[in-house]
């Protein structure tokens, strides 16, 4: 009864975009070889070399020519033109790329702006397309349905871990990291939903702020899960950035080979023990369908698939999901009602008034709560988790031109056109002049008809149309549940700037910035796969006396 994934179009992790980049050169450094041995000569061998070089780039220079042309002719029999172009004074736009670099790693996000994610995420939902994201789809999608997304009881046990060792160690005085924290619950809650058992990285020591004496805390399996899968993320970012070029910098060794190590000594036995009960069981057609009470997620994609890669792929793809994106927007709606204390305030007392001060939060109750809701989209409008992606084309297309007299963009096929959220959320035009402003009441007030309700693809923290985040109503209750069991403990909370790293505090000069936004920050916010606060988020809160 088992439904197999169709074949994937890339054969080898770490060998396709090394043979796309090193193909032309090829047959060349060939013909140097042959040559050398028939001279034998180091001065002919420097001559070839430097002739074999020349060539290449000759072979480039010539194909990007014809591409051009092609493309030109393609626009013009189209009735379009060719996008505008941003070259740099340098040969190649070198000094375009370099000031790119510079400003991912010293600016305020957003001022600058598939194969390079292939080694983790493989063929998943997320990295893949045609029959091969279909198929994802399809069998992953019974299993967000209400029923599945609204069972709490496995949430409040993590959210109740989390919670008291924020209590424990914030008793003793000391701040905490709340990134890592929720970091910590989200992949503990996504490793539970998705194999049945938790990594436990909340069962170890929280970090102490980098002036504590205690600062290093010890490390555990957990830990060393969860900094791999950073650091692969972290690879993998920097390929995007680096663009075609990138199997060159990687040419001797794949830089997310050994996280990865530390990925798949976890994951594999788990798929190999998943497999292997699948095996033994017989599925009819309408348990293939169905999605039983206690079955994970793995046990719901071993019965259409028993392909150890196709279930890897998308059991990292779904952790990346359901863990990072979730953290990333806990973390920053909690910065935010650091900065806004009277939002703070009325958040709370909406929490008392419909769940009261120990009451675990249902679903109806969740989706009573207004003002919530509104929270966590301004949230996600200033701070979507995921703020850029990339769509490709299948064949050559055209886009409306901003100038209503002018003609179409052409756009060729199979290029790779990137689209920022995180700057449209912010753009004056569509969300009116208070665009940088943290208001939660845009989402209630009439701004909700005037920009959100006739254009509502200005929104788009989940993505839109066929591909929309499959786990959008999942990814709210999660956070709407421990904002309320938060809020129902803790009656105020603050930044402590004393506790951030000085490496990742704002520079001076963000203050005298013409954007609103990047003048009252007081942290520094930073990208790999999806959005995070450099250096953690470090805050201090009081305990409620009517708390549990």
């Amino acid at each position: 009864m088992e439904e197999e994934a169709p074949p994937s179009r890339l054969t080898s992790r770490g060998v396709t975009p090394q043979i796309r980049v090193f193909g032309p050169m090829i047959a060349p450094a060939f013909g140097v070889v042959l040559l050398n041995v028939f001279l034998g000569s180091a001065l002919g061998f420097i001559w070839l070399s430097s002739a074999c070089l020349l060539s290449v780039v000759a072979v480039l220079f010539v194909r990007i020519q014809i591409r051009a042309m092609w493309e030109w002719w393609d626009a013009r029999r189209m009735g379009a033109i060719r996008p505008p172009r941003f070259d740099g004074k340098w040969p190649g736009s070198i000094d375009l790329l370099i000031e790119q670099f510079d400003a991912f790693i010293n600016d305020y996000f957003g001022e600058w702006f598939q194969a390079t994610m292939y080694s983790v995420l493989g063929t998943g939902v997320f990295n893949s397309d045609g029959d091969m994201w279909k198929f994802h789809r399809s069998i992953t999608r019974p299993f967000f349905s209400r029923d599945r997304i609204s069972h709490f009881e496995m949430l409040d046990n993590y959210a109740d871990i989390a919670l008291n060792k924020m209590r424990d160690r914030l008793s003793s005085g000391v701040s905490i990291d709340f990134q890592d924290v929720i970091s910590r619950f989200t992949l503990d809650s996504a490793t539970d939903f998705l194999f049945g058992a938790s990594v436990g990285s909340l069962l170890t020591d929280l970090p102490y702020p980098h002036h504590h004496p205690s600062k290093v805390a010890k490390s555990s399996p957990a830990d060393d899960f969860a900094a791999a899968f950073a650091e692969a993320q972290l690879t993998i970012a920097a390929r995007n950035r680096q663009g075609w070029v990138w199997p060159l910098i990687e040419i001797f060794k794949d830089r997310t080979a050994d996280p990865m190590k530390v990925v798949n000594a976890y994951i594999d036995p788990i798929l190999q023990e998943a497999v292997r009960r699948a095996k033994e069981t017989s599925y009819d057609q309408k348990s293939l369908k169905e999605v039983e009470d206690d079955e994970t997620l793995l046990d719901h994609l071993v019965k259409h698939t028993q392909d150890p890669q196709v279930l890897h792929d998308e059991i990292l793809n779904i952790m990346i999901a359901g863990r990072d994106t979730t953290a990333a927007t806990l973390t920053f709606v909690t910065y935010f009602l650091t900065m806004y204390p009277s939002v703070f305030t009325r958040l709370r007392n909406e929490v008392l008034e419909h769940v009261g001060p120990s009451r675990r939060p249902t679903y109806d109750d969740i989706k009573e709560m207004k003002y919530l809701r509104a929270v966590i989209n301004e949230t996600l409008r200033l701070y979507p988790p995921v703020p850029i992606n990339v769509r490709t084309t299948i064949e050559a297309i055209t886009l409306p031109n901003p100038d209503p007299t002018g003609k179409p963009f052409y756009i060729p096929a199979k290029a790779a056109t990137a689209y920022s959220v995180f700057i449209m959320h912010r753009r004056k035009e569509y969300w009116g002049p208070d665009a940088e402003e943290f208001d939660p009441d845009r989402f209630l007030d009439h701004r909700l008809h005037k920009y959100l309700i006739p254009n509502p693809f200005i929104f788009l923290p989940f993505n839109a149309g066929p591909r929309i985040c499959l786990g959008q109503q999942f990814a709210y209750n999660e956070v709407s549940f421990f904002l309320i069991r938060l809020l129902q403990r803790f009656s105020s909370i603050e930044l402590d700037p004393s506790a951030q790293p000085p490496e990742s505090r704002p520079p001076a000069e963000w203050a005298k910035a013409k954007s609103y936004r990047k003048r009252v920050e007081k942290i520094f916010p930073k990208l790999h796969l999806t959005m995070y606060s450099m250096g953690g988020l470090w805050v201090k809160m009081s305990e409620a006396n009517e708390g549990p």
